[in-house]
């Protein structure tokens, strides 16, 4: 399919947001912020509702020209998509557990069933009928009592990611009274079918860090706090063991773990510590009958695996090495099963699983492609020799196998159906590593349409990139990626420093003082792949979200000449305001990521490449910049705060347009249709540059 070639050019009249001084000091420094008034907490001040209903009206009438292709990208992206279509059936105790979307529903509904076949199944919610009446709606977990009579599911309907309990007897479509306001949204139920756990949420911070017990029938106002952690950089998590005999605190920084455990028999007795806290010491346990699993960096930078019992856990003297450190090898996690473990590794940047009998002899399980995604699947009985495993790579659509653990043998269950003309065998990837500035080789995953990519610097080239948290963005199949491909487009990922693809160390060298990597590493990689002829350098798009959004905003003040067009989508771009101010949600959370700028040293890092403090006078990229007025993980303030100065200060007369879902938070539009018309606007826009 050719290029588009409908055009844009910038139209006049953007809205320029009003200047209104306003003086920030830290270590005797001054800067002038003149869009601060543009933060509003409770999200009702008129003056910037109306300011960013200019920009999205704005927006609109900037984009109109492209209207029609991104009608017809939705539609393809739509097209592509098995209207009626399932789960695979699960089976946890007595029952196998499955979803199904009909049609043109937005949501799933949620069976189970005595039967695999789902021949006598059970409706248990029906995710259309809760969302009815919101425009934001998303199903937060959903948890079934040991006894399997009762069911806890929490739900979020304006994407602050903040999520209210509800329950029902399994079989009635009647709610029991309990409701549960204001949590993270985990509910653990203890193995007495009447008392769960939860975490609530500080309204202002939005931090879980307080856990509560509540017994059903009692309202929750009764509820006990059990838990309360007092320092505010950890986030806090729920669950249970492995043989659910347990119910585990998970508390956890960048940099350090901690966790509490309580008798999942005996609800009403009081959390103990597992191990004492040490700063810098991460780990994740699990336990399995008498013996627990600690996946830990104690003196193993890429992490290694131990065991303990109830009586040496405490003590990681008396720990036992199950699979040791090694330099090359990343150890991602471990699934217990009664007579095997499952060990996820990773080593140059691609996944294996290594299964373990209780001969301790060891098998690995590996994959074709040149680069891929998997990853253990859902496995929620231990007592089998079965597991399951989710594969995709860029040319191979999501696919579930079961595996026999005690010879590797696969069985494909069940594999995503796009529907159309596609064929893997159209498209071809490749995995590069390319040499960034310093001389260390970045992995760069790509994919392309063999009859339509020439190798001579002509195909547009569109690049994406993350890079933060330790995140690893694998490269995975995108139906909806297909409508680049197919118009020439050749689609990499930078796997940059700041994610974990190539071991612990590689996150380590870009944070904190070493985050300026995580830029060059990107601007580089864009360099070679033009260099080597895999995209037109006149025609080199970039994209990121979030902290991929951060990457972006960065880029684009560093290197804007590169890159032809940007789509930068909830992106975190005041990064020195906001990491100086604990009253914005999760910032004491971020400190080991990218450092406390109450410090000096950080602050002057940090200040050294914050997008929205180093926007200067000169010619920037065309920008799509998108955002949720409800974003619960970056503030709508943050991008908005960024257009208005880039306005101020770029040199160019390229677009520069701004949307604010003003339903929705961080994670965009709720519903498998309507978060495809994000997508397509973004492939509208740079399909129409890249005519």
């Amino acid at each position: 399919m050719a290029l588009s070639n409908l055009s844009l050019s910038s139209l006049p009249n953007a809205p320029v947001a009003r200047k209104q001084p306003h003086t920030l000091t830290t270590h005797q420094k001054m800067r002038t912020d003149d869009y601060y008034w543009m933060r509003d907490d409770e999200r009702t001040e008129q003056t910037i509702l109306t300011h960013l209903a200019a920009e999205n009206d704005y927006c609109e009438q900037q984009l109109a020209p492209i209207k029609p292709l991104q009608t017809a990208l939705f539609d393809e992206l739509k097209d592509r998509i098995v209207k009626d279509d399932n789960t695979f059936p699960v089976k946890d105790g007595q029952y196998w557990y499955h979803s199904e979307v009909r049609g043109d529903d937005e949501y799933s509904r949620h069976y189970r069933s005595r039967q695999m076949d789902a021949a006598d199944k059970q409706l248990l919610l029906d995710v259309n009928i809760l969302a009815e009446g919101f425009e934001f709606y998303e199903l937060g977990e959903v948890a079934i009592s040991p006894n399997e009579q009762l069911l806890a599911y929490s739900e979020d309907t304006d994407g602050r990611r903040i999520y209210t309990v509800k329950f029902k007897a399994i079989g009635n479509d009647d709610l029991l009274e309990d409701v549960l306001e204001n949590t993270e949204g985990q509910i653990v139920w203890a193995n007495d079918n009447k008392t769960v756990f939860y975490v609530k949420k500080d309204l202002k911070t939005l931090l879980g860090y307080q856990v509560y017990r509540h017994v059903l029938g009692t309202s929750q106002a009764q509820d006990i706090l059990v838990y309360e952690e007092q320092d505010r950089s950890f986030f806090m998590g729920l669950g249970k063991s492995r043989d659910e005999g347990l119910i585990i605190i998970d508390l956890a920084t960048t940099e350090t773990n901690d966790t509490w455990v309580l008798d999942a028999n005996q609800p009403l007795g009081e959390f103990t510590q597992l191990m004492p806290r040490e700063e810098g010491h991460e780990f994740d346990v699990d336990k399995l009958g008498d013996t627990f699993y600690i996946v830990t960096n104690w003196q193993a930078k890429n992490f290694r695996l131990m065991t303990a019992t109830a009586a040496t856990i405490a003590d990681r003297n008396q720990w036992f090495e199950h699979t040791p450190h090694r330099d090359s090898v990343l150890l991602e996690g471990v699934e217990l099963f009664d007579d095997f473990l499952v060990l996820t590794e990773r080593e140059q940047g691609q996944t294996r699983f290594v299964v373990i009998n209780k001969q301790q002899q060891r098998m690995t399980l590996e994959f074709d492609d040149p680069c891929y995604y998997a990853a253990i699947a859902m496995n929620p009985e231990h007592d089998t020799h079965v597991a399951r495993i989710y594969y995709s790579s860029l040319t191979t659509p999501g696919s579930l196998f079961a595996v026999d653990l005690n010879n590797g043998d696969k069985t494909l269950l069940k594999q995503q159906q796009v529907l159309g003309s596609f064929d893997p065998q159209n498209y071809a990837s490749e995995r590069l590593m390319v040499t960034a500035r310093d001389g260390i080789k970045v992995p760069v995953s790509l994919v392309y349409c063999k009859e339509l990519f020439k190798k001579d610097g002509t195909n547009p080239l569109f690049q994406y990139g993350y890079g933060a948290y330790g995140i690893t963005i694998d490269p995975s199949f995108s139906s909806t990626s297909l409508s680049l491909l197919d118009r020439g487009f050749v689609y990499a990922i930078a796997h940059v420093r700041g994610s974990e693809m190539l071991g612990r160390d590689w996150y380590e060298q870009g944070k904190k003082q070493y985050k300026q990597n995580s830029f060059n590493d990107f601007i580089d990689v864009t360099k070679a792949l033009v260099e080597q002829g895999y995209g037109a350098k006149d025609k080199v798009f970039a994209s990121g979200g979030s902290a991929g959004g951060l990457l972006m905003g960065a880029v684009v003040n560093q290197a804007p000449a590169l890159y032809l067009g940007i789509g930068c989508h909830v992106p975190f771009l005041d990064v020195l305001t906001t990491m100086l101010d604990e009253s914005i949600p999760l910032t004491t959370n971020e400190y080991d990521e990218w450092g406390n700028p109450n410090d000096p040293a950080y602050y002057d890092m940090i200040a050294k490449y914050s997008p929205y403090d180093n926007i200067t006078a000169q010619a920037y990229p065309h920008i799509l910049v998108t955002t949720g007025l409800h974003d619960s993980q970056v503030q709508y303030w943050e991008p908005m705060k960024w257009v208005a100065k880039m306005r101020e200060y770029k040199t160019d007369d390229n677009i520069l347009v701004f949307k604010t879902d003003m339903d929705a938070g961080h994670g965009g539009a709720s519903g498998r249709f309507k978060s495809l018309e994000e997508k397509a606007l973004e492939m509208a826009f740079f399909i129409s540059l890249a005519k």
